[in-house]
């Protein structure tokens, strides 16, 4: 991940998401990873960065790792 990038991350069976490279979280914690993630997807949009999900030990088997760049899926000139 790059400075700036959003990722969704799990500590002490709450959800967070957060600027990579920042210490503070975006906002308050989440219950549900699903929650999280919609939110931290959505901030990542926003900011045109790519978005990730992991938890305390490494990236979630259940998520598909990150999400694509804005910028690829609506690439300038379409």
């Amino acid at each position: 991940m790059a400075a700036g990038d959003i990722e969704t991350f799990h500590r002490d069976g709450i959800w967070f998401n957060r600027i990579e490279g920042e210490s503070q979280t975006l906002g308050d914690g989440f219950a549900a990873e699903a929650e999280a993630a919609k939110v931290g997807r959505e901030a990542a949009v926003a900011r045109q960065v790519q978005h990730s999900v992991r938890s305390e030990e490494g990236p979630s088997a259940d998520a598909p790792g990150e999400d694509p760049h804005p910028r690829d899926l609506y690439p300038r000139g379409s």
